[in-house]
């Protein structure tokens, strides 16, 4: 059984910094994704990033790139996802979620198993 549990969100101020971590545990098949998801307060939930957790290729919504960044760590048990230049847009809650999806889609159908998720608030 796959499971996974972010954590890092909190308070920031707009133009800050802020790194989540999803900590994945159970056995990921080769062409699984991981990816990150957004949900603003009274919006349906948003796919914003994906990493291969076959070979590290990554991809990016329009909304994100440039300022977040998807990584892993070299045992492929913990992704991260670095936001830099925070806006008050950005508030709301983070999921991580995986699944098998060779093409890195940011779509929610694609991924099985999800995180409770981690809050993230930007305000001044």
């Amino acid at each position: 059984q796959v499971q996974l549990v972010e954590s890092g969100g909190g308070l920031v101020h707009p133009g800050g910094s802020l790194r989540l971590s999803c900590s994945v545990s159970g056995k990921l098949l080769d062409y699984y994704a991981i990816g990150w998801f957004h949900q603003a307060p009274g919006e349906e939930r948003e796919g914003i990033a994906s990493i291969s957790h076959t070979d590290g290729s990554t991809y990016y919504s329009d909304s994100v790139e440039g300022r977040f960044t998807i990584s892993r760590d070299t045992a492929k048990t913990t992704v991260y996802l670095q936001m830099n230049d925070l806006k008050p847009e950005d508030t709301g809650v983070y999921y991580c979620a995986t699944g098998y999806n060779p093409a890195l889609r940011l779509w929610e159908k694609m991924y099985n198993y999800w995180g409770q998720g981690t809050q993230v608030t930007v305000s001044s």
